[in-house]
């Protein structure tokens, strides 16, 4: 099994089912049976590394296609988004100036023990590679900020 796996959700056309396929380099081997619910399955395994080794063995049975031909779609089908962490600084020193309690919220997130959990979004409701984002239509100010994901499943491992 190699030490590391690159699976992307896509679409192959305008109409196509939704799948999952196993990259390598610019190449893609779509899954057949990959369906919404593909990585929620995977995330209930025992053992999800192997379950996605059979799946990217069985993903090698079809003909690769050029990564460049697919519509990449946001990696999640069942999962709530959340996120751990705290915000930058600027954005920090941004909230406290807002107001007076965003001051003392920030204070504790920065001082905590651990990191904050938050909750960022529904799963129909996240973009995906080079898809529009959404941004309520009286908002004077929007910051977008880098993400780094992580997938965990139900025993906390990632």
């Amino acid at each position: 099994m190699p030490q590391t796996m690159k699976w992307v959700r896509c679409r192959a056309e305008a109409g196509d089912a939704v799948g999952w396929g196993l990259v390598e380099r610019d190449q893609v081997w779509l899954l057949p049976d990959s369906d919404r619910n593909w990585l929620a399955e995977g995330l209930r395994q025992p053992d999800p590394l192997a379950w996605l080794a059979e799946r990217a063995a069985k993903a090698r049975q079809q003909p690769a296609r050029p990564l460049a031909e697919l519509r990449l779609l946001a990696p999640v089908d069942l999962q709530e988004v959340w996120a751990a962490g705290v915000t930058y600084e600027r954005s920090r020193t941004a909230r406290m100036e807002e107001s007076e309690f965003s001051a003392s919220a920030y204070d504790r997130v920065y001082e905590a023990e651990r990191p904050e959990l938050f909750f960022k979004a529904l799963p129909q409701k996240v973009s995906g590679p080079g898809e529009p984002v959404g941004v309520r239509h009286d908002s004077r100010w929007t910051v977008p900020e880098p993400e780094l994901a992580l997938v965990v499943d139900g025993r906390g491992r990632v």
